[in-house]
């Protein structure tokens, strides 16, 4: 049964020149022989992700969306940057191996790097993979603990102290992604201003304990072993990281997480097994995390919101240029309901806290 993740025909629109693009990989690395074959990694909304084949070296390479894109978004160095810091000292990278800025080979900053081949989890559990609830705990349990280990890195040590600012962190995540929903919303999106305005005013203070943080930690991002599922080997999409506050980062990835019992409206927008009998709920990953990191999380129902909204204003921020028609793929297009599932669940929850 095939388990592993598998590159496609790339999508209309988001072609690439191979000829510049061979000759560049050929000179910057120079090992690889054979023609070079490109496909496209179907899945992920933002970064595009391609499979470069040369000889029998299989390479994956990051470029940012065609259209119009915000300046400060889709850093190819900065994502280049983490990848290189990280590998010696948290194995779950890609191996980085050449990034450049060369408008010349394709008109925008790329890099490359080693493919990690194995098991990505999306909606369902692939077939094939037979996990018992008792395994699928424990492998939701070993995702939180790989979340707190990179959480627990001294970025300072590894040359990451100029990679964020810690301070006022919470602040300016709630600030700024709400100017980005403000200025991304169309005529058919929900306004959040209920939302917004109750997660300015019930900020925690800043952490005492900052770290790395992912910002899209979720299991369609993590690779597991093929030969043993419940190994984790690999993490990807690295384009948010950066230093904050560890349990912002949990909020996150709890913004994704769609329980067994939650409305059926809810599991309309459910990307990852996270329903599965075994399956850690969203408060049960926060025990774990407590537990394994020796911290006590208080503030659960702002974290959680503003998971739930900042994954909203991503997915507004993909609907918007697929509703200007700054991109043709018809994923975007269904964007919206998830934008506006999301601010009832966000608006449920502030009411109940």
């Amino acid at each position: 049964m095939e388990l592993l993740d598998k590159a496609v025909d790339i999508r209309q629109g988001e072609t690439l020149e191979t000829n510049r693009l061979e000759t560049f990989l050929k000179d910057s690395i120079p090992e690889l022989k054979g023609s070079l074959t490109l496909s496209q990694f179907p899945s992920g909304h933002s970064n595009l992700t391609y499979l470069a084949v040369i000889g029998d070296r299989q390479l994956v390479l990051r470029r940012p969306p065609f259209g119009t894109i915000a300046k400060t978004a889709h850093d190819m160095a900065r994502e280049y940057k983490i990848l290189s810091a990280l590998k010696p000292v948290f194995p779950y990278v890609p191996d980085p191996l050449v990034y450049t800025d060369d408008p010349s080979i394709m008109e925008v900053p790329f890099y490359v790097m080693e493919r990690i081949e194995g098991i990505i989890l999306r909606k369902e559990l692939p077939k094939g993979l037979d996990l018992t609830p008792s395994q699928i705990r424990s492998l939701f349990e070993r995702m939180v603990e790989v979340q707190y280990e990179l959480h627990s890195l001294d970025y300072d040590k590894i040359g990451l102290d100029d990679f964020g600012k810690p301070k006022g962190y919470v602040e300016r995540q709630v600030s700024g992604w709400s100017k980005r929903y403000r200025n991304a919303r169309t005529p058919d999106a929900p306004d959040f201003e209920k939302v917004m305005e109750w997660l300015a005013a019930n900020q925690p203070p800043d952490s005492d304990q900052p770290g790395i943080i992912h910002n899209d930690f979720k299991f369609d991002n993590v690779i597991l072993d093929q030969n043993d599922p419940m190994k984790i080997i690999g993490i990807l999409d690295w384009e948010m990281a950066t230093l904050g506050d560890p349990v912002m980062d949990l909020g996150c990835s709890l913004g994704y997480w769609v329980e067994k019992n939650d409305p059926a409206e809810v599991h309309m927008m459910r990307t990852m097994p996270t329903h599965v009998e075994g399956a850690l709920t969203r408060r049960e990953m926060v025990a774990h995390y407590e537990k394994i990191s020796g911290r006590s999380i208080d503030h659960f129902d702002f974290y959680y919101c503003f998971g739930l909204f900042r994954l909203a204003v991503i997915a507004q921020q993909i609907y918007y240029r697929y509703y200007h028609g700054q991109t043709k793929d018809e994923r975007f297009k269904m964007m919206i309901f998830g934008v506006q599932i999301l601010e009832k669940a966000a608006v449920k929850l502030i009411e109940s806290a």
